[in-house]
């Protein structure tokens, strides 16, 4: 039996040892905290899990929560293009017929998955790792894994330019709240995400918390823009009530769902951090030589606003369980390595394509002319705004309209000649 050592306890690192687990590896993860450690610690970056890396985790007995988190079967895009533009919206579905994607504190969801993958047989280990521990560790393991990338473990994987040379630092401002009021034209189960020309990106989602269902409320800028507004890190109250503020100016529609809105209690339900794009290469060398692979946000850190997050994880642990799978007992060489992490970064690729275009967007003072006319389509065609927000679960098809201005106008006219337009 083939063992396999897995660094972290994070989302595609437990994803992945359940998946070798079901299939009859001998598998270790060692993490820095413990499940009662992961359940009371800081929050983290709020993320969805669309319907298809629902039905990935469905098929090792994953989705634990869709009973109890709010279902999100819709998403509403808002655009404030500035004063000299009116304000364009959209609305599509997550999936077909009756998919639905749902976001979960990372808190729940790790530390289940932890005591789940021990209750199942798996190995876990409650220790702090540091390279000289990893050069140990190969000697009793035919493969590791890592996915935890801060600290000295991140500095195994170093910055790969030639796949992405577009990193803009973000400021991130996270809020888990109450009492929001509903909105006119959406049910209480509909995500809403927005951009603003004149100041950032905004997502405000129905979620599951430690504490139930809330509203999640996340606001990401370029550092130093006007969204970056936590330089002195404010307390909770605080953070909030400029929170409000920032969307009483740039969101309006926002600030009327929130203004009255209260933080979780029984638990730390604000996150402040900074946050910078990059893709790294995924092989790291131990001073002895030996090689280790870095996974999902170990070696790709997208934009938080593209919601891409556990997308990415899910993809890539699926990927590189295939991959194990299917080399059976030959070596786990850097030649395999490499070829484990292209076969998910062609989804990747694509994925990050679309979290650049979302960085850049005002970069250029506005927007290319194509994609008011896509937005303007897409609110008054069902089909373009579904196919626009079920993107999002598959970013790899946006390469084939929406990133490309020629082949966004071709689609259009074909949209409008179908409608008789």
């Amino acid at each position: 039996m083939r063992k396999i050592l897995i660094v972290g306890a994070g989302h595609a690192g437990l994803h992945l040892a359940h998946g070798l687990l079901t299939h009859g590896y001998d598998v270790t993860v060692i993490t820095g905290q413990s499940s009662t450690e992961i359940r009371t610690g800081r929050p983290s970056v709020t993320q969805f899990t669309f319907p298809t890396a629902l039905d990935y985790e469905r098929e090792y007995e994953l989705d634990l929560w869709s009973a109890l988190s709010p279902q999100i079967r819709q998403q509403r895009i808002h655009l404030y293009p500035g004063a000299d533009r009116s304000t364009l919206s959209l609305k599509g579905r997550t999936g077909k017929a009756n998919d639905y994607m749902v976001a979960v504190d990372r808190r729940v969801k790790m530390a289940d998955w932890l005591e789940f993958f021990e209750d199942r047989g798996g190995k876990v280990v409650i220790h702090g790792v540091t390279v000289t521990d990893l050069d140990y560790f190969s000697r009793m393991f035919d493969l590791i894994v890592v996915a935890v990338g801060h600290g000295e473990l991140g500095q195994l994987f170093d910055y790969d330019e030639s796949r992405f040379t577009g990193a803009r630092p973000r400021s991130i401002a996270q809020a888990q709240i109450y009492d929001v009021w509903p909105s006119s034209e959406d049910d209480d189960n509909v995500g809403w995400a927005c951009s603003a020309r004149e100041a950032g990106n905004t997502i405000f989602i129905p979620m599951l918390s430690q504490d139930g269902p809330c509203h999640n409320l996340l606001m990401v800028d370029k550092r130093g823009g006007p969204m970056d507004a936590w330089p002195d890190r404010p307390g909770p109250e605080e953070q909030l009530r400029r929170m409000k503020d920032l969307l009483r100016q740039y969101s309006p529609e926002y600030y009327e769902r929130v203004k009255d809105a209260q933080l979780v209690e029984g638990g730390r339900s604000t996150l402040i951090e900074d946050l910078t794009p990059q893709v790294r290469n995924p092989v790291g060398t131990l001073p002895s030589g030996g090689k280790v692979l870095g996974m999902a946000d170990v070696v790709v850190t997208m934009d938080p606003y593209v919601g891409q997050s556990w997308n990415n994880s899910t993809r890539c642990a699926k990927a590189y369980l295939e991959s194990i799978i299917e080399h059976g007992e030959r070596q786990f060489d850097e030649d395999f390595l490499v070829r484990t992490f292209d076969r998910f970064w062609e989804f990747g690729l694509h994925n990050q394509m679309w979290s650049e275009m979302n960085s850049t967007m005002w970069d250029q003072g506005d927007l290319p002319a194509h994609f008011y006319e896509l937005v303007e389509t897409a609110s008054t065609h069902t089909e373009v705004a579904d196919r626009w927000i079920q993107g999002w679960d598959y970013p790899p098809d946006f390469a084939s309209w929406l990133l490309d201005p020629e082949e966004s106008m071709k689609y259009i006219a074909e949209v409008r000649a179908r409608n008789g337009e």
